[in-house]
């Protein structure tokens, strides 16, 4: 019998914030969506261990098309595609978590907005098969446009179940990165607004050494992962409702920087269809 939504975010953060050593809390039916191999590093590179009985979903295969990254390597894009697989494969196992438990939805990285619909899809039959109860996402902040496509896909997943008169998960997010103050600042595991419920925990010593390995095993994201590699604090609150046809916050957004093929009103965008193609209202 699956767990109340509050009571199942509740036991997942009290075993996420518990101290090092502490006895933790049985562990609700948990899964872990993020964008990209190494998003679960950056948002829980501490405390992974503690997810070992997860399923963990990638939405994108983390190669964008243009080939830029790739060509930086001096890879094709496939081939990049498949590095970042196999490092994401090799930090898994450094935290027990086997690769059999992740599962590659491999949308085109940048590109997750696109597929809105079939990824909300995917999503709700996943955790209807799973019995999820719990699952780990990003917050919709703008720092990356499959970050929030992302969110959008958890939260509209949990909408559909709960349309089917179906058990849903409770969201439990994550802190990630996005815009900060000032000229080119990139906020790292922050959350862009307060929220009830917000635990931030500091990490000891051996967690921050947890997380350089995590990072380390990713050699081909070194240059991009620096910034997070002497990270000292992590963040998780249950996740509030989004009104996904508005920008997550006013200015530019922190990937708008980057001269991608997307920016924030065409995720806004659509979001909106997604929606009305779903049978959907907002704010999720």
């Amino acid at each position: 019998m699956q767990s109340p939504p509050h009571a199942a975010a509740a036991k997942l953060i009290e075993a996420l914030r518990a101290p090092e050593g502490a006895p933790l809390p049985p562990l609700p039916a948990t899964a872990v969506v993020v964008a990209h191999p190494d998003d679960e590093v950056v948002g829980c590179g501490s405390r992974l261990p503690r997810l070992a009985t997860a399923h963990f979903v990638y939405v994108t295969d983390g190669a964008p098309r243009n080939g830029d990254d790739a060509g930086t390597h001096g890879l094709s894009v496939q081939q990049y595609a498949h590095a970042r697989k196999q490092e994401r494969d090799a930090a898994l196992r450094l935290c027990g978590i086997a690769p059999q438990q992740a599962l590659d939805l491999a949308f085109t990285d940048q590109e997750a907005a696109l597929h809105l619909v079939e990824l909300s899809r995917r999503l709700a039959d996943l955790f209807a098969q799973w019995g999820t109860e719990a699952v780990i996402a990003h917050p919709y902040e703008g720092g990356h446009p499959d970050h929030d496509a992302s969110a959008f896909g958890v939260h509209a997943a949990v909408a559909l179940l709960r349309q089917r008169g179906a058990a849903a998960p409770a969201i439990v997010e994550m802190s990630c990165y996005h815009e900060g103050d000032g000229a080119r600042h990139l906020a790292t595991n922050e959350f862009l607004d307060l929220a009830p419920g917000q635990v931030d925990v500091d990490l000891t010593p051996a967690q921050q050494q947890r997380r350089r390995a995590l990072i380390d095993a990713h050699v081909t994201q070194r240059r991009t992962l620096a910034i997070f590699y002497n990270v000292t604090r992590e963040g998780w609150r249950p996740a509030p409702a989004y009104d996904f046809t508005r920008r997550p916050h006013e200015g530019q957004l922190w990937y708008e920087r980057h001269g991608w093929a997307i920016d924030g009103d065409r995720v806004c965008a659509e979001a909106r269809a997604a929606l009305a193609e779903l049978g959907l209202e907002g704010p999720l």
